[in-house]
């Protein structure tokens, strides 16, 4: 039976046009969820990893509101936080899905931490957004008395908090995770990029940073010994000159094509970029095939039909 880690975008849990509310994150699972069953009745070992970035936001937000009544969490907390909030309303979906669909697959989340090294260059520049925008005078303000760093965010749009994005190179549930799936459970982790933790001897200890979710989903992959890695998002694919009239769906990439467009610069550093990334780190690192599609197109993208498939 083929192992796959499911990486589900940002679109996952908030769809473009909704309200970001309860009632449209549920909507948003129960699509999710439609999909993930659709693999699963497939015979595949499913683990699924997610975004976090409006939940995560909101957290911060509810942080900053209500600083005068009670003390904010810090940045890893909130990180754990909307991890077991997106896991719950996931978990839940999947079950009511694989029950009306007559389905006998458990599911079940893990609360996972990601290795990141102590030394990265990235804690020493920060360049992360995160959290609401401030004025400059507010931001100011968070950077004095919060020890916050802060920058201007493009096109005048205010300033927000920035945090350090370190590389991921283990998860720490990995061997947890491994027997879960084995198990034929539907394991959900790694939510957001997981938790960044660092080594002080033999303590994880959580630090202010934000993993990115695709190179996470990348680390996971490898480390679960996954066979595929399939990164679903908002677009059919991979583009050539996305955006343009003259923009065509790739059916297909070659590591080695993928770091050389990386290289050249033709995907966005916020966008497609970290995609192409993860997939080439995946397929080089020994996995089989990874395969970047529209969340819709899950099951159809496996079988070869949709989306664009990375290898060697």
């Amino acid at each position: 039976m083929e192992r796959v880690v499911i990486a589900l975008g940002g679109n996952a849990l908030l769809q473009k046009g909704d309200q970001d509310t309860a009632e449209a994150a549920w909507r948003s699972a129960r699509r999710a969820a439609e999909i993930v069953a659709d693999i699963a009745a497939e015979r595949y070992e499913v683990v699924v990893t997610h975004g976090n970035g409006p939940q995560v936001g909101r957290i911060l937000l509810q942080n900053e509101l209500a600083s005068a009544v009670v003390s904010p969490m810090p940045l890893d907390v909130c990180g754990a936080e909307s991890q077991g909030q997106i896991g719950y309303m996931l978990q839940t979906a999947m079950g009511d899905v694989f029950y009306e669909r007559g389905m006998d697959r458990p599911v079940a989340t893990v609360l996972t931490l990601t290795r990141v090294p102590v030394d990265d260059p990235a804690f020493q520049d920060p360049t992360k957004p995160i959290g609401p925008y401030y004025s400059e005078a507010e931001a100011e303000r968070y950077r004095r008395e919060r020890g916050y760093r802060v920058a201007p965010a493009p096109g005048d749009a205010g300033w927000r908090r920035v945090v350090p994005s370190p590389r991921p190179y283990s998860i720490v549930e990995a061997p947890v995770i491994r027997r879960l799936v084995a198990d034929g459970v539907i394991v959900i982790s790694a939510g957001g990029g997981g938790v960044p933790v660092v080594e002080e001897g033999p303590r994880l200890v959580g630090v202010e940073a934000v993993v990115d979710k695709d190179l996470c989903a990348a680390i996971l992959a490898k480390d679960v010994e996954a066979d595929g890695l399939l990164i679903l998002t908002d677009v059919e694919g991979v583009y050539e000159s996305f955006g343009t009239h003259d923009q065509r769906l790739l059916g297909r990439l070659t590591t080695e094509e993928g770091r050389r467009r990386l290289d050249a610069g033709e995907f966005g550093s916020g966008s497609m970029g970290p995609k192409i990334e993860a997939a080439v780190q995946f397929v080089e690192g020994g996995g089989k095939r990874a395969i970047i599609a529209a969340l819709r197109d899950g099951a159809r993208a496996l079988a070869g039909h949709a989306g664009t498939l990375i290898s060697l």
